[in-house]
This record gives structure tokens, sequence and C-alpha cells, in this order.
């Protein structure tokens, strides 16, 4: 199934994993990542819709789970960024536990979205939202974002090491790209992507 992001529309915010629409009808794909990770960017870029999703400029304010459909019942989820380093240790963590809770027993997700800023991956929240999402065998695409923030060269031998590191940590085999909103790449291998999991 090839579906047309360009189409995508909010559908509602909730407060929690509880007000979702009923995990019996249709298929999700969760975007998680740190506060200012670059999430809603991406979302923005996926769907060619520079407004679909705000992009805020004050990290860690956004305290609502929006849901966009892409066509009836497959729906993209967007997650506040966790981590927030002026926060308390437990308001820093609530999203991180919010979505490992929503990993667990979320029986229509197809596959997780993780966005990283490239010149900061693979942060303590980062990795245990990976082990989350493998110990129920969701599967895991990583997004190498702001990667126009570096050379050509750094970026190949930062994706690498990367791409080595996350392959030791876990013992598995995780999808690594890097993304950049500003030059565009990145965007037609997460629609093959999300294609292959609305199948």
């Amino acid at each position: 199934m090839i579906y047309d992001y360009h189409v995508t529309y909010f559908l509602v915010s909730v407060p929690s994993v509880y007000c979702l629409p009923n995990e019996k009808i249709g298929m999700e794909v969760a975007f998680v990542g740190y506060s200012n990770s670059g999430k809603s960017s991406a979302i923005n870029a996926l769907t060619y819709q520079k407004k679909l999703t705000k992009v805020s400029k004050t990290p860690g304010c956004t305290q609502l789970i929006n849901l966009f459909e892409v066509s009836p019942s497959i729906r993209l989820i967007d997650f506040p960024g966790y981590g927030y380093a002026k926060k308390t240790k437990k308001s820093k963590n609530y999203w991180h536990d919010v979505i490992c809770k929503y990993l667990k027993k979320r029986e229509n997700l197809k596959g997780l979205i993780l966005i990283m800023d490239i010149r900061h991956p693979i942060k303590d929240l980062d990795q245990k939202i990976i082990e989350s999402a493998l110990s129920v065998d969701v599967p895991i695409y990583t997004l190498l974002s702001k990667s126009d923030k570096i050379s050509k060269n750094i970026l190949q031998v930062t994706s690498k090491k990367i791409i080595h590191d996350m392959q030791m940590m876990f013992e598995k085999h995780i999808q690594v790209e890097p993304f950049s909103v500003v030059k565009k790449y990145g965007i037609q291998s997460l629609k093959r992507v999300l294609n292959n999991w609305l199948r």
C-alpha cells in the first residue's frame, strides 16, 4: 500500500494514552524523541505541510499527544518530547514512561519512528525507549535529524559510528537514516518504511 502523506490532516489532541482511539480499529505509527529533537519538523516534512504540527520554540512546553490521519483509520501519533533539561527528573521522564507503557499495550501499533539529533545521539532515555520497543517486537526506524548541521564527511563517519554503537548495544539490526528537513533527504526513505509497516 502506498499512502499519500500530503493529504494528512490533524485529527485530535489528547492528554493521555487512555484517550486514544479504539485500538481495534485501524493502524498507527508513533513518533517519539527528546524535546527539540525535530519530531514536529519531521512530520511536517513527511507531509509537505509547514504548519501541520506546530514547531515550538520552547522545548518541553507540549503536553498533549497529537494525532494525524493519513487516510481513514491510518494514524500518525506525535508524542510530546521527553527529557527536557530544565524540568525535575520526574517531569523529564514523564512522557518517556508514558511511551514505554504505550509500546507494551497498544495492539495496533505498527512501528516506532525515533528521532535523534545526530549531534547528540543515543541518550539514556532513547536507549530505554529502544529496549522497551524491542522487548515487545515493535520495529524501530531511527532518524538522525539535523544532519544538515554537520559536513558531509562528518555525517558519514558519525552515521556509521551510531549504527555500529546501536548494533553493539542492542545486538539487533535497527534501521538508521540521516534526516534533514532543510536539505530534504531521508524523507523518501521514511515514506517507504511507513508504507511497508502500514500495508
